[in-house]
């Protein structure tokens, strides 16, 4: 037998209280939930003070507005933008991402292909090897604050380019766009050598859904 959707396991949940089937839901989203926050916060307490308030937010809201949460789609891409702005709380109020509310003003009148270099890696060309994913999370702390999240969003939590866009509110352009500029300086940061030969997603991260937008 099938394990029980996402789906399955909300409606068990709010419609029979089976603490079971959140425990489930919890225990196959919560990596990709906690990831996402320590690479936001960098710092692992703080992102567990962040990742309990999210649950807690979350439990409030699925008992609250039902109707709402059935509307959004996919439980994760849900709990993420609760995630998100529990995190953007905690940056705005530390002054360490004092620039979040430009990331929605930004031009998105031009396709991201006309601006970006031809020479730009995609991201099958970021290498499949545990062994330096150290490095790889040494280096997208590095990158500019949005390009950073949606490599985290992408990577670590595993959500589409369309979720992506839907929570950050920008278009899909300007979503795959920072990706893309994200793309170009892991290149410049991390040793060109480490990108030779190789193919495949980034290292200690599930391989992207077939989709349109992925």
């Amino acid at each position: 037998m099938p394990p029980p959707t996402d789906a399955e396991l909300v409606t068990a949940y709010l419609d029979d209280g089976d603490q079971r089937a959140f425990s489930q839901l919890l225990a196959r989203h919560k990596d990709r939930i906690y990831g996402y926050l320590v690479g936001m916060v960098k710092d692992r307490e703080v992102a567990n003070d962040l990742f309990q308030e999210t649950l807690f937010r979350a439990i409030q809201a699925m008992h609250r507005r039902r109707g709402a949460y059935e509307s959004q789609g996919r439980w994760l891409a849900w709990t993420m933008r609760i995630a998100r702005n529990a995190a953007l709380d905690w940056l705005r109020a530390q002054k360490k991402f004092s620039d979040v509310d430009k990331f929605s003003n930004e031009d998105e009148g031009a396709s991201f292909w006309e601006r970006l270099p031809d020479d730009a890696p995609d991201a099958s060309s970021l290498l499949n090897r545990a062994d330096l994913w150290q490095e790889v999370e040494a280096a997208i702390e590095q990158l500019p604050p949005e390009q950073r999240e949606v490599v985290l969003m992408r990577h670590q939590s595993e959500l589409t380019f369309r979720e992506i866009a839907e929570l950050t509110d920008v278009s899909i352009n300007t979503a795959l766009g920072r990706m893309r500029y994200a793309l170009i300086n892991l290149r410049k940061i991390l040793d060109p050598e480490w990108f030779a030969g190789v193919s495949g997603d980034l290292p200690g991260a599930p391989a992207p859904r077939d989709e349109s937008v992925a």
